[in-house]
């Protein structure tokens, strides 16, 4: 299904066609409860990374902070070639909590195997390989293991997370990802949990600097958009040397100088003050959204060049009401080439 109610809203899941898709996904804990401490925010790093094997999505960037937590996914198309009952065995080693062990695994093949039901054993690969490529069963699962992991430890119970998850469908080309990667890159200095995103330990950015090999090549694959290129450690270094470059272009921490206490002077417009140049009918830099927390790279359904939001909402123009006639939206205030599906006119920082 490419069209996604959920619980509260409307999720583009994706295009027909489009082949591979991109989502930044956010979730918050309910009542806003600081329940990722040190500890928790490993444990969440390490099943992110679990899950990410087993079911084929690949995380390219991340950040997980006090109370919620930002992921940029890439989601592949579903092969059409199932994969071997041997192959979803050792996807199965690699899940450190589920009812179906690969010693159970392996039981139920041999059955089939020794009947001769080949439709059977294909039948029972087809089942384990649903939630495989599908990003809402990924964050269910990823949510609901978690849940149980940190209820079981502080000795609570009740649902954890407030309603489902939300989702923007990205655009895949190198520019749009880099940007939303930036904006998760930036969301613990933003925080003011650490005057550069490379100290912080529990992102993408940070876990990348520590020599992380699949943080690495996620960063890797924001930048260039290519499959699995450049696998020398000197390629992997050379994406995290543009990774900086970017990051700091036209806002580098103390380039205007820091103050007693070692903080840069300048963290960026207030977001009173780019509500003012918005009201005057300015604009402002790229750079000045980044640092804020802007709702369109949450809450904007879809980001990306206006033919990539024109593709979305052609494909989706039938829940749309008549008088609309396009759906890219300029996102407002901004300089930049990008659009979104919604306009947000109010409440534009979360």
């Amino acid at each position: 299904m490419w069209w996604d109610r959920g619980m509260a809203k409307e999720r583009f899941k994706g295009v027909p066609g489009l082949g591979t898709h991109h989502f930044h996904c956010t979730s918050r804990v309910v009542s806003g409860e600081y329940v990722f401490q040190a500890e928790e925010r490993e444990e969440f790093v390490r099943l992110v990374r679990e899950y990410e094997g087993f079911c084929g999505v690949r995380v390219l960037n991340y950040t997980i902070l006090s109370n919620h937590f930002h992921l940029l996914l890439e989601v592949p198309p579903r092969p059409e070639q199932l994969p071997t009952a041997e192959e979803v065995i050792e996807l199965l080693k690699g899940l450190t909590a589920t009812t179906l062990t690969p010693a159970k695994a392996q039981q139920q093949v041999n059955v089939f195997r020794e009947a001769g039901d080949t439709a059977g054993e294909r039948a029972w690969v087809e089942r384990q390989c649903q939630g495989r490529y599908d990003l809402s069963e990924f964050m269910k699962r990823l949510k609901q293991r978690f849940s149980r992991w940190y209820n079981r430890r502080v000795g609570r119970k009740g649902t954890l997370w407030e309603e489902r998850f939300d989702s923007v469908l990205s655009e895949g080309c190198p520019d749009v990802l880099l940007t939303m990667s930036l904006y998760i890159d930036l969301n613990a200095f933003r925080a003011r949990l650490v005057d550069d995103p490379k100290d912080y330990r529990w992102s993408g950015y940070g876990e990348a600097l520590a020599g992380q090999t699949l943080a690495l090549e996620g960063l890797r694959r924001v930048l260039t958009g290519a499959e699995r290129l450049g696998q020398t450690s000197q390629a992997l270094l050379e994406a995290l040397e543009r990774c900086r470059k970017h990051l700091y272009y036209r806002g580098e921490e103390g380039r205007e100088g820091t103050d007693e206490q070692g903080h840069p002077l300048r963290r960026g417009l207030p977001p009173a003050q780019v509500l003012e140049v918005l009201k005057n009918r300015g604009r402002v830099e790229l750079w000045e959204y980044l640092r804020l927390e802007i709702r369109y790279f949450v809450d904007g359904a879809v980001f990306g060049t206006k033919e990539f939001v024109e593709r979305v909402f052609r494909a989706y123009r039938a829940h749309f009401g008549p008088k609309r006639e396009s759906g890219a939206r300029r996102l407002r205030g901004l300089k930049s080439k990008f659009y979104t599906l919604r306009d947000l006119q109010h409440d534009l920082f979360r």
